[in-house]
């Protein structure tokens, strides 16, 4: 199978048509943004390792029986997906309080949620990605109420998956972002990206091994992620 025509080019990936039109070749790239892309750099070796990453996170989700985009992996920088048309959500669930759960409350970071919370938020650059509640989503047309519940689930779904993923190598699941797509039947599936761009990792020592060392400017990114993807690997 070959990459032809790029059908996008986001702040991390490039997606191209393939001779299938059911599938869609990805391509991660090496660019780190904060800031909802207000702050940008080039880091050599990002783009390979979050696709390492992603790819073995959605090989395990795949293992646990859930439907994702994930076929497989190509190259260091390279994957194929499903092709979606992805949901405009951001769907957040935290189970630590930090970031902008936090802030938002004031609140200090570290604190246990007794139940994890699920957060929508509107995919639109332009608007800085807003804090949407059930609601909006109808208001908006995203999704149904069926759907939204259905978000929800697999959400809470998958994030005792990751937990179980994340725990075997020593690190706290804190809280993440995921993204969901529509297959050409309608099927909503999980898409996008599991890595430590998109989720918040803690260590037992505390140390952040996640994009808040590029965020905050607390260590290094492609450090951080090395150490990640070889704790990962071990698993295999």
């Amino acid at each position: 199978m070959n990459k032809t025509v790029l059908l996008y080019e986001g702040k991390a990936k490039k997606l191209y048509k393939t001779e299938d039109e059911a599938v869609v070749w990805v391509e991660y790239c090496d660019q780190a943004t904060a800031l909802n892309g207000a702050r940008k750099e080039e880091i050599a070796g990002k783009g390979a390792l979050n696709n390492q990453i992603t790819s073995l996170i959605f090989e395990k989700l795949n293992a646990e029986g859930l439907e994702t985009h994930f076929i497989e992996k190509l190259s260091k920088t390279e994957q194929l997906n499903k092709k979606v048309s992805i949901i405009p959500l951001e769907v957040v669930l935290r189970n630590v309080v930090a970031g902008s759960f936090a802030k938002r409350f004031g609140l200090e970071e570290g604190i246990v949620l007794q139940e994890p919370i699920v957060e929508f938020y509107y995919k639109d650059d332009a608007l800085d990605d807003p804090f949407i509640n059930d609601e909006h989503v109808r208001f908006l047309n995203i999704a149904t109420y069926a759907e939204i519940e259905f978000l929800k689930r697999e959400t809470r779904k998958i994030n005792e998956i990751l937990k179980k993923i994340w725990a075997e190598i020593g690190l706290t699941l804190v809280d993440f972002k995921l993204e969901f797509g529509r297959l050409a039947d309608g099927r909503i599936i999980l898409a996008d990206e599991i890595s430590p761009d998109t989720s918040r990792l803690w260590s037992a020592d505390g140390k952040h091994m996640d994009k808040d060392v590029f965020r905050r400017n607390i260590g290094d990114l492609i450090e951080t992620y090395t150490e990640v993807l070889t704790l990962l690997e071990k698993t295999k």
